[in-house]
């Protein structure tokens, strides 16, 4: 059985229940009690930063949307070392620096990566949309 890691805007659709904007798929998987699902500590970084500098509008805050995510019973992942090893040796394909921790976390613990993020399509990363 896989396990997935949800990208921060997969998260915050499915949180906020915009389900028109999840595929069937990230639905199907984060609304299984049989699939192990998870959040790094990172998009709650991503998202804390984004609405302070007015990027982003989340009805909450960072802390917020992590309590949330655990509600749904989605774990939330730190941050390893083995993480930021994985991090040193991706492409500087994508310069988003919150998206190229979540492929290194997704690369490092070997789970498929839920995100319609077509930037990182072009990882050699599992990822399910």
């Amino acid at each position: 059985m896989g396990r997935y890691l949800l990208d921060t805007h997969t998260a915050i659709w499915f949180l906020i229940g915009v389900d028109d904007k999840l595929s069937a798929a990230a639905r199907r998987i984060i609304g299984s009690d049989s699939r192990p699902v998870y959040l790094s500590v990172v998009s709650g970084w991503e998202m804390a930063i984004k609405i302070n500098i007015g990027k982003l509008r989340f009805p909450g805050n960072a802390a917020g949307f992590i309590r949330s995510a655990q509600a749904w019973e989605i774990t939330i992942l730190p941050i390893e070392t083995a993480h930021l090893t994985a991090l040193e040796s991706l492409p500087l394909i994508h310069r988003d620096p919150f998206d190229r921790l979540l492929v290194a976390t997704a690369l490092a613990e070997k789970m498929t990566l839920v995100s319609a993020d077509e930037n990182i399509r072009r990882y050699d990363v599992d990822l399910v949309w």
